[in-house]
């Protein structure tokens, strides 16, 4: 019996010394106002010109927030809802007031296989209905797993269009191989054309849409405007989600190296960098499962101003990242238990507003 309790003093001990060694975030809570209620899964939102909001729902329903009210736009393409798979982010073209274009990614069934994979298209939107659409890329082929769709799409300062497609759970296939889709971030002009310096243009047999490789789940991507440099996040496994600066051509080590291990803790590599490989300017272990970016510009929250702001599904906060140059040297978490974060934009009056699951989209309210 005394061994019994002896034995039992040594695992509560070690215990509480691992509790005690896990990274504890420092937590700033702001007031905040629901802006868009009663939504399930906002996994993107834009604001258009007059403030309107168009937002997209993972279920398949693409929404027009104007004066209060929620106007469904028709005419959406086929979505295949296959787990993290639906309608996924939406993105405006820089001149979107001159020419109309809006951008979304979603998961489709056309093409190779069974199963979906990440399409890109671009569209209009006339009385409430999607017109003059292109299907600009279709991943192929497609895969029955409900695992790692991506998928964030950003314009440059150039207009060029980034997007990012998950690696679709087939890490050991896809994400090392530029002749295959997925575990990519994409480069295309504007109408779908391939950039003629894309790094594998002349590659046999490569995808010569990519521009970087190596990527597990990308689900965050923004410019840094100090730089004009992209940073996107991608999910680890159990443990190792990354930030990294994306650059033409560069392989970001999935699954090669990683910080994490298998869900079921067992090793997935023994490298955590590798040469020839990029290395991420942060990550987390344990995971915090980031969802959405943003790099704040604006001089409406006290001391904000240079940060990025990535959103939590798991742990259900936003994540506020502080920078020197190119590395996180401390965090905070905002809105903490406000439920699963999806998306993040700075609207165009300064405001920070936060997508959340089964809440809606919210503007945080600065301290007096």
């Amino acid at each position: 019996m005394t061994y019994i309790k002896h034995l039992l003093s040594i695992v509560l001990l070690l215990h509480f010394t691992a509790c005690a060694q896990e990274k504890k975030l420092p937590v700033n809570d702001y007031p905040f106002e629901t802006v868009v209620s009663d939504l399930n899964n906002p996994w993107g939102f834009v604001f258009l010109p007059d403030q309107s909001m168009l937002i997209t729902e993972k279920s398949g329903t693409l929404i027009h927030f104007k004066d209060g009210k929620k106007i469904n736009i028709s005419g959406l393409p086929a979505i295949e809802q296959l787990g993290q798979g639906g309608l996924l982010d939406i993105a405006l073209h820089p001149n979107y007031k001159d020419n109309g274009w809006i951008y979304f990614t979603y998961a489709s069934a056309e093409g190779q296989g069974s199963g979906a994979n990440t399409a890109l298209m671009r569209a209009k939107i006339s009385n409430n209905t999607l017109t003059n659409k292109e299907l600009l890329y279709k991943a192929t082929p497609n895969f029955n797993s409900g695992n790692h769709f991506g998928s964030r799409i950003l314009f440059d300062n150039n207009n060029y269009l980034f997007f990012s497609i998950g690696e679709r759970g087939e890490r050991d296939e896809n994400p090392q191989d530029i002749t295959k889709d997925g575990g990519k971030i994409y480069r295309l002009n504007d109408d779908g054309s391939i950039p003629k310096d894309n790094p594998f243009v002349n590659s046999p047999k490569a995808k010569t849409a990519i521009y970087s490789y190596g990527h597990r789940n990308p689900q965050g991507m923004i410019i840094n405007p100090k730089t004009n440099k992209i940073w996107a996040h991608e999910h680890g496994p159990k443990g190792g989600d990354e930030i990294n600066i994306i650059s033409a051509g560069k392989n970001y080590g999935w699954p090669l190296v990683t910080f994490g291990i298998n869900y079921w803790g067992t090793s997935i590599t023994d490298y955590t960098e590798k040469e020839g490989m990029e290395s991420p300017i942060h990550h987390w272990t344990p995971s915090i499962a980031p969802s959405g970016m943003c790099y704040v510009t604006s001089d409406k929250y006290e001391g904000w101003k240079d940060n990025v702001l990535v959103g939590s599904l798991k742990f259900q906060y936003l994540n506020r990242c502080i920078l020197k140059g190119n590395k996180v040297v401390k965090e905070e978490k905002i809105l903490q238990d406000i439920g699963r974060v999806r998306s993040i934009v700075q609207g165009p009056d300064g405001y920070i507003y936060v997508g959340v699951e089964n809440l809606g989209i919210v503007k945080i309210i600065p301290k007096n």
